[in-house]
């Protein structure tokens, strides 16, 4: 008989049952953050309107400015004012801009970047329409002075800017924002041409400070940042705010939840001077300072070129010092040399420099670096600078004078975009806000430089414009941190879901 062969049959079943599928697992649910949501969402309809209304604070920034260049020969003459009291005006209005703009960047990045926009418009107009009033040399450096104060606050319109567009279009957009201050000063200069010697310097404060009040009214149209929302806890204003960004550009918004990070520790001064950002820091001070030594120091510079006929580094034999008074205690020099039209018009031709070189400075931006960029900007600039002493024609010192403006503007450019993009949320306006103050002791003693020292040796006031630039840049081209392509960083402590 056979022996029975046993079948297979129960290996063949055991094994199919351990190769059984396994049990389905939960997906964790989606989440993304505002980084995430601004790249998505892209560029559109939202950002245009951003970039109109926040890139005209540059035009309301840049008349309140300008107006102390074109109405300088006035006041020198009315209130018979010297030297050093015209370039008084200057510092003082620097003065404040320094004192305010730290105090703006740490309210900023602990209430919000809109609302200390809106109050510092607010300030800035109010103080301005005031100085239109004043009785005296003395009123009038006082209400210049609240008006820097206002002033300083403008700059968080940059930020908003910043922090609402997408990585690729920061270089190209905040880069353009020049117009607006290009616009600002043409505007006033032109203004001053037609108001100044029909009506007066008080008509032309009143007239400029128009757009400022206008602007206010249009902050209404543009939302709080999402990323200082969502830092201070508030992600469901943000994720609003985003979603409402996102119809206006006709995009869509990321799959999931809003996930960030709550930022506790906003706008300390001592994360400035942290290890991560010391030397950044320092290095950014060093060059906000020369910069905005070079930029007014240009600025000024030309008025009192054209005021005073400084051509060739000597006065002109015409020049005559027209001395005002009855008694010996009230006898004092007043060059009474007013703007003609002409030095209108080189004011208004080396001005438009400003948006000369902006194609270039673009591309540099975008191709060579931040720091690069920067650092062979501000090497041109000093050379520009020391070419002033060439003993040339009127139409030769335009040139130089348009190509320094736009040299000085292309510098001004680019630290702009590289302090907004190298810190993170925790304290940009603060970073922003110490820059500018350090800034603006450039600006204050740029006065006494341009329109006193020049005064006494051309060829020293250049010599030390040129080397504070160089040092600029050297300062530039060694800095720790590029952030060409960089997305915005933020400090993490612990997640908000």
């Amino acid at each position: 008989m056979a022996t029975k062969h046993a079948e297979p049959v129960t290996t063949i079943s055991l094994r199919k049952l351990s190769l059984g599928a396994p049990e389905p697992q939960p997906e964790e649910p989606k989440t993304f953050s505002v980084e995430d949501a601004v790249e998505t969402i892209g560029f559109g309809r939202f950002h245009i309107a951003l970039f109109l209304i926040m890139g005209s604070t540059g035009v309301v920034e840049a008349m309140e400015i300008m107006l102390i260049a074109v109405v300088s020969p006035v006041i020198r003459c009315e209130w018979h004012l010297e030297n050093w009291q015209v370039a008084l005006v200057t510092t003082m209005v620097f003065f404040g801009y320094m004192v305010f703009s730290i105090l703006f960047g740490l309210l900023a990045d602990r209430y919000g970047r809109w609302k200390i926009l809106l109050i510092s418009f607010l300030w800035g107009s109010y103080f301005s329409l005031l100085t239109s009033f004043s009785p005296s040399y003395i009123w009038f450096v006082f209400l210049r002075t609240m008006v820097g104060c206002g002033v300083s606050g403008h700059a968080q319109g940059l930020i908003i800017k910043t922090e609402f567009l997408p990585t690729r279009y920061r270089g190209y957009m905040l880069p353009l924002s020049q117009v607006f201050w290009l616009a600002g000063s043409l505007l006033v200069i032109g203004l001053a041409s037609v108001v100044v010697p029909s009506i007066g310097w008080r008509w032309l404060i009143r007239i400029a400070s128009i757009p400022g009040i206008i602007l206010i009214m249009a902050f209404r149209f543009i939302p709080e940042s999402a990323r200082f929302n969502v830092s201070t806890g508030n992600t469901q204003v943000a994720l609003t705010t985003l979603q409402r960004i996102a119809r206006m550009n006709r995009s869509v918004m990321p799959e999931g939840r809003l996930v960030e990070p709550i930022l506790e520790n906003r706008g300390r001064f001592a994360d400035l001077l942290d290890a991560k950002y010391l030397r950044t820091t320092l290095q950014i001070w060093v060059i906000w300072l020369g910069i905005s030594f070079a930029y007014y120091g240009v600025i000024l510079a030309s008025a009192e070129l054209l005021e005073r006929d400084l051509v060739c580094g000597s006065k002109s034999e015409s020049k005559v010092a027209v001395v005002v008074g009855t008694s010996e205690e009230s006898q004092s020099p007043c060059y009474c040399h007013m703007f003609a039209p002409a030095d209108y018009q080189t004011m208004i031709i080396s001005t438009i420099g400003e948006i000369a070189l902006n194609p270039f400075n673009i591309l540099g931006i975008n191709f060579l670096g931040r720091r690069l960029s920067l650092s062979i900007t501000m090497g041109c600039t000093a050379l520009f600078f020391l070419l002033l002493n060439i003993c040339t024609s009127r139409a030769g010192l335009i040139g130089f004078l348009f190509m320094l403006r736009a040299l000085v503007a292309a510098n001004f450019n680019t630290i702009y975009i590289y302090t907004a993009e190298v810190y993170p949320t925790t304290m940009r306006s603060l970073g922003m806000g110490t820059s500018g103050s350090l800034c603006r002791i450039g600006a204050m003693v740029a006065p006494f430089i341009s329109q006193v020292l020049m005064n006494a040796s051309f060829l020293g006031a250049l010599c030390l414009f040129s080397s504070v630039c160089v040092i600029c840049a050297i300062s530039a081209f060694t800095l720790p941190i590029e952030t060409k392509g960089r997305a915005l960083q933020a400090c993490i402590s612990k997640l908000r879901i």
